[in-house]
């Protein structure tokens, strides 16, 4: 009987505050992991109103890039006539 309550003492004193601690140790990394998920939703959520105009400035940005790339012709036309 006598190693059965030393068994119980060892247990009550030794691994019961070690498993305590190890879980005290998870659940702030929880915490930590669901603060830094809880930021990424509300950044996504944040960046969802700055895509809806995307599709206009693509539209913008090919109409500029098609006057550049016309332009460029017609300097290279230019150019070609003068050196030619």
């Amino acid at each position: 009987m006598t190693l059965w309550g030393l068994g119980n003492i060892i247990l009550i004193v030794v691994v019961i505050p070690v498993l305590l601690a190890l879980l005290s140790r998870v659940l702030g990394a929880l915490e930590r992991i669901r603060g830094a998920a809880d930021d990424a939703l509300a950044g996504g959520v944040a960046l969802i109103g700055e895509i809806d105009g995307a599709p206009d400035l693509l539209a913008t940005t090919d109409r500029t890039i098609e006057e550049v790339a016309d332009g460029a012709v017609r300097y290279a036309g230019s150019v070609g006539k003068l050196l030619g």
